[in-house]
């Protein structure tokens, strides 16, 4: 029984029409996204007609109304057709809508939220910054109190969906001696005067996907868009992190789910010494071994969906879903490709791309060694042992 079979209804019917989604739209078209590195406009549009751009955005609002294990299933399903595709709709729902959803007023909800729950708009969300990296506490991007304005000066870095984004969730310092309590959120819309996009970075994987700086330069933004509280932006910043972990981990398990797929589908056509060599023993504990580690990141994700939906705490949880799930998506990437032997090194194939794709889920949104921090964290507090 596939951990699948135990979804809810509504779930499972999600689940089966993405699959069909990424099977029919996605799949056909991602090498040729990730060759030219392409923004998948047209996907975006057509999954926000699904309500895949706003999965726990309330239906009054435009969203699905759906809950954060919905959204597990659909980064997965979403992945496996095209990775980037997948990281497109996972910072737009769960870094740049979570927040919004958490601390934003009614007039911001309807102003930074509606607009971008169809797929014609996307947002994302500025933390990390040249010199912070996994410190993000150390934000030197200042946002200065003018009067009936702020002003922000600095830089953001690897920013996803920095082009096409119409709108930034942007984390600036406001009180430098209160260090991170001293950070604070804003919404700065796109274009405005005083924001620049650096350079579109060429990457390894996650091609179809844009990543930039955004640079602000004497940037005005209206008092009004600041999200939530003056210095309560870390708080924000982390609360954002730790859901979106829910959706990085699902990306990699699409990924892993593709790539062992792709292992598997070749291993039943390729003969050697007489046989299918699916029929090797080598072969057959590879993909053993894949399946184990697919099914246990999967299993693992939804549970910290779940506690993340019931209210309880997740952090935790989803620092071992996102840890697990990248780790699986890098070790099934790189396996597929040794059952494939040379025909997984060249573009002819898709299990390159996957392994491609994969290296960067261990990387944003926390790396494996900062989620080793989380979670041994959690761990002492729960045991008493500090």
């Amino acid at each position: 029984m596939s951990a699948f079979s135990m979804l809810p209804e509504t779930h499972k019917m999600l689940q089966q029409t993405l699959r069909d989604f990424s099977d029919n739209e996605l799949k056909p078209i991602a090498a040729k996204l990730d060759r030219e590195g392409t923004f998948p406009e047209d996907a975006i549009r057509k999954l926000g007609d699904l309500g895949v751009m706003a999965i726990e955005v309330p239906e009054e609002l435009g969203g699905a109304g759906l809950d954060y294990l919905a959204y597990a299933v659909a980064m997965e399903e979403v992945s496996r057709g095209c990775a980037s595709t997948g990281v497109c709709v996972s910072v737009n729902n769960s870094l740049y809508m979570t927040p919004l959803l958490k601390n934003a007023t009614e007039e911001q909800k309807q102003k930074w939220i509606v607009p971008f729950t169809n797929g014609e708009r996307v947002g994302c969300f500025g933390l990390t910054e040249p010199g912070n990296g996994s410190d993000a506490g150390a934000a030197s991007t200042t946002a200065v109190d003018a009067g009936d304005h702020w002003v922000l000066n600095g830089a953001k870095m690897w920013i996803t969906n920095g082009y096409e984004a119409e709108a930034s969730i942007v984390f600036a310092t406001t009180d430098k001696s209160k260090k991170h309590k001293g950070i604070s959120a804003f919404l700065v819309p796109k274009p405005t005067p005083g924001l620049s996009l650096g350079k579109k970075e060429d990457k390894l994987g996650i091609r179809a996907s844009s990543t930039c700086q955004l640079i602000f330069e004497d940037c005005v933004v209206p008092k009004e868009n600041i999200l939530g509280n003056p210095g309560n932006g870390f708080k924000i910043a982390m609360e954002t992190l730790d859901a979106g972990r829910i959706g990085i981990a699902g990306q990699a398990i699409g990924i892993a789910q593709a790539a062992f797929e792709c292992a598997l589908d070749y291993s039943g056509k390729r003969e050697s010494f007489g046989q299918p060599i699916c029929k090797l023993q080598t072969i057959q504990n590879k993909l053993a071994d894949m399946e184990v580690r697919i099914q246990s990141a999967r299993l693992l994700n939804y549970h910290a969906a779940m506690l993340k939906d019931s209210g309880k705490p997740y952090s935790k949880e989803a620092a071992c879903a996102k840890l697990a799930a990248s780790e699986t998506a890098t070790f099934v990437s790189h396996q597929a490709i040794q059952v494939l032997g040379g025909m997984g090194y060249v573009s002819d194939m898709p299990a390159e791309r996957h392994y491609r794709d994969a290296r960067i889920t261990e990387i944003y949104e926390g790396t494996s060694e900062i989620m080793r921090l989380v979670i041994a964290n959690n761990l002492l507090k729960e045991y008493q042992v500090l």
